[in-house]
């Protein structure tokens, strides 16, 4: 497994695109270094910016920003609505393709979350960036007072523990780097994750050298007064700092004393532990064809494989004309070419998995590379941290209901009625998410209504995917009774019928719940193929037949329902996404 820590993109406070003074190579190409800007600018925003916010920050001219963000919605990584854009979940693909290749959170993740649950205390794993550190894997614990931080925030290292176990290993350069950006920003601006401030700096070597020694340290409330943390350093097989294992913790359970005497003799444990997983990981063999994101997968209307990839770019091109920016399409492209068996790749294989010219893919790559989201050694590429700079953290701290939404509102729009997301709380459903149309008579239902499960659609698509033992015992305790003249409540034919949902696929409810509404739904599966929620499309039984529904209706959900599952695929990929 390569080492996480070879890769050293550029100074993190000093430039937010490429490497100080670093001249721009001629090769470069211009449309994927504005495209990239346009992402960051997004991504320190919080992940939303009006169109003339992104022009006034990047000092771009309007059209140029439509041309970007337009090509950038048509491959599914950004969404435009009333002249405001908002990063969406696929752009999570990049920053999966670095966190995959890197492999760190699939091999350790399990024992570091099971070591939050045994000191019920959060615990993160990060990686060097440059002179600052970058979280890869977070297991929060939920309280009134809890850790903010998301995958793929930057933090300078001066003021966090595994920064100054990364600083014990630095080089002459890399000291002279972190003086440079200290100088240039003191305050540390560059790293909007933290509050400004100027702790921790001014005996970093001091303490980077005792925490080399002895193999641990503290932060002492250096990012902001009440928190404090502890980290050890996990080696890979090659001896050097591969991620460092830290937990966190507020003065009102631990000061930096009692924390470290409380839990360093866990901390290490654990650290060994993945030590040892990475010294016996087998290594992933690259699978044929593999790498490179799939447009049909992100929304688009494309093939499958590096040839459907190339031909998808061109024929948006093709179909959007100047408004497709097919240069910055097949530069992000590139990112996706890496993954699990794939972290260093010669400039053939990039060009192979992505279905580019040679040229092309190389141009692509002297580009990320000057930007600092590609490292080059010899003849191969691998991608840096940096790579989560593109809009990893603020898309990872989601939840399921928000991921919905955009695609309940398209679905409402498509319909003309009424649209929610639900899911399973005991025998009810609970409301989570909702569109309502302008209708004179209409549904009216507010989030977090709760309705017994066994009468609406959404509730016997979610049940019928439960197993048979679980979900007979909820019907028991459910206690059916008739809400309607044509409410089922038979123990026999209830469960029949939701067999029948559970072949189908679908549920259609029919005046069960209220006289007049008729509603169908369909089940929203995670990555795993369970049923997490459920969506569905309700409306008065004299506006569309039993028959209309199932022709004009269901259709269109499963579209919508096909789009949330995909979104909600990638953003599980390393993080964990709450129902709301």
């Amino acid at each position: 497994m390569p080492p996480t820590a070879a890769a050293t993109p550029p100074a993190p406070g000093a430039d937010p695109g490429a490497r100080p003074g670093a001249e721009v190579p001629p090769e470069a190409v211009t449309p994927l270094l504005r495209g990239v800007e346009v992402l960051r600018r997004l991504t320190a925003a919080g992940g939303r910016m009006t169109v003339g916010e992104l022009e006034r920050a990047t000092g771009l001219a309007r059209a140029t920003i439509d041309r970007i963000t337009g090509t950038l919605a048509r491959m599914g990584q950004v969404r435009i609505s009333d002249r405001t854009v908002a990063l969406a979940p696929r752009l999570l693909e990049l920053g999966n393709a670095y966190l995959a290749s890197v492999r760190l959170p699939d091999l350790l993740g399990g024992l570091a979350d099971a070591l939050a649950d045994e000191l019920d205390e959060s615990v993160s794993l990060a990686v060097a960036d440059g002179d600052g550190i970058r979280f890869v894997h977070q297991a929060t614990r939920r309280r009134a007072m809890s850790v903010s931080f998301r995958i793929g925030d930057l933090l300078p290292a001066e003021r966090t523990a595994p920064g100054v176990l990364f600083a014990s290993a630095w080089d002459a350069p890399a000291w002279a780097a972190w003086a440079a950006r200290r100088a240039a920003d003191p305050l540390g601006a560059g790293f909007p994750a933290v509050p400004p401030g100027r702790s921790g700096a001014a005996d970093l070597a001091e303490r980077a050298a005792e925490a080399g020694t002895r193999g641990w340290a503290v932060d002492d409330q250096w990012v902001e007064p009440g928190l404090v943390a502890l980290a050890v350093p996990v080696r890979g097989t090659d001896g050097r700092i591969d991620c460092v294992l830290s937990t966190v913790s507020h003065t009102s359970r631990h000061d930096a004393d009692s924390l470290r005497e409380a839990l360093l003799p866990r901390l290490r444990g654990t650290a060994e532990a993945m030590e040892r997983v990475l010294r016996e990981a087998p290594e992933v063999p690259e699978v044929p064809g593999a790498g490179a994101a799939d447009p049909e997968a992100a929304g688009a209307d494309g093939a499958t494989g590096a040839a459907g990839l190339a031909g998808w770019t061109s024929a948006s091109k093709q179909e959007l004309g100047r408004e497709f920016v097919e240069s910055l399409a097949r530069g992000l492209t590139v990112v996706t070419a890496f993954g699990a068996g794939r972290a260093a790749l010669p400039l053939t294989a990039v060009a192979e998995a992505t279905g580019l010219a040679r040229a092309t893919a190389r141009r692509a790559l002297i580009t990320l590379e000057h930007l600092g989201l590609v490292a080059a050694a010899g003849r191969e590429f691998a991608l840096t941290p940096r790579v989560l700079d593109l809009g990893f953290a603020p898309l990872s701290r989601t939840t399921l209901t928000r991921i919905a939404q955009p695609h309940l509102a398209d679905l409402a729009e498509r319909v003309g009625e009424s649209t929610s997301l639900a899911v399973l709380v005991g025998d009810e459903v609970q409301y989570t998410g909702r569109v309502e149309t302008s209708r004179i008579m209409n549904v009216h239902i507010t989030i977090g209504t709760r309705f017994p499960a066994y009468p609406t659609s959404m509730g016997r698509v979610l049940l019928a995917g439960l197993p048979d033992a679980e979900r007979a015992a909820l019907l028991a305790g459910a206690a059916p009774r008739a809400l309607t003249p044509y409410t089922v409540t038979g123990p026999a034919e209830l469960s029949g019928l939701l067999d029948e949902v559970g072949r189908a696929g679908y549920a259609l409810v029919d005046q069960e719940l209220e006289e007049g509404l008729r509603s169908i739904a369909m089940p929203v599966r995670d990555a795993a193929g369970r049923a997490v929620a459920a969506v569905n499309v309700a409306m008065h039984a004299s506006r569309r037949s039993r028959e209309e529904c199932e022709s004009a209706v269901l259709p269109e959900l499963a579209v919508a329902v096909a789009r949330i599952e995909a979104d909600l695929r990638v953003t599980e990929r390393f993080a964990r996404v709450p129902a709301y």
